[in-house]
């Protein structure tokens, strides 16, 4: 069942668990008697999302107050960022700055 909001005119806003096919029914206020209506005050909870779209919407609520930095790395094995011996390396660096990759693929592109 759903809950629902109403609002006494003396009392002010209050919420019932209630069925559906009662919910436009005036209800008597818990405190003080008088028939209060039904009002909409905060957004419904939808809970017929689809569980990927509330999955992701979930990893970026959680995400938002710390967004990935680059600084993070590229993974495992990447040798700019994780540390790992640059002279031994795929990367030959000429004299005048040009690199080359001669024992990698040649069609491969590297960042």
């Amino acid at each position: 069942m759903p809950v629902y909001e109403y609002e006494c005119s003396e009392c002010g806003v209050f919420t019932v668990l209630r069925p559906m096919h009662e919910c436009r029914d005036p209800l008597d206020c818990p405190e003080c008697g008088e028939a209060a209506e039904r009002v909409l005050l905060s957004m419904p909870a939808i809970a017929g999302m689809d569980p990927a779209q509330r999955k992701a919407l979930s990893v970026n609520e959680k995400a938002s107050h710390e967004p990935r930095s680059s600084r993070q790395g590229h993974g495992a094995g990447c040798s700019c960022c994780s540390g790992a011996n640059k002279s031994g390396g795929r990367t030959a660096t000429a004299p005048n700055g040009a690199k080359s990759f001669p024992k990698s693929r040649p069609w491969m592109i590297s960042h």
